[in-house]
């Protein structure tokens, strides 16, 4: 990292804090660190492709099927979003 001393919360600040990025995930990801009652009722694959809205320090704000909603839902929480790869 460029900057050791940097706290999470100091990098978040670099970006403004209304920027998050979007980026795609593997369901199997979702499945490993959710509890199964929360994703209970959903019908998930393992392989399936999933985008996850992130604030700039990391933290998963949400999950969605697909790119243009996640980028939406972000739009719709006056966030900023961007697209990693």
């Amino acid at each position: 990292m460029p900057f050791p001393n940097l706290t999470s919360e100091a990098f978040a600040a670099l970006g403004g804090p209304n920027l998050v990025y979007v980026r795609p995930i593997k369901a199997a990801e979702i499945m490993a660190d959710t509890p199964v009652e929360t994703i209970r009722g959903f019908d998930l694959k393992p392989e399936q492709t999933l985008y996850a809205v992130h604030r700039a320090d990391g933290e998963r704000l949400a999950v969605l099927g697909d790119r243009d909603s996640a980028i939406a839902a972000a739009l719709a929480h006056e966030l900023a979003p961007v697209s990693v790869h």
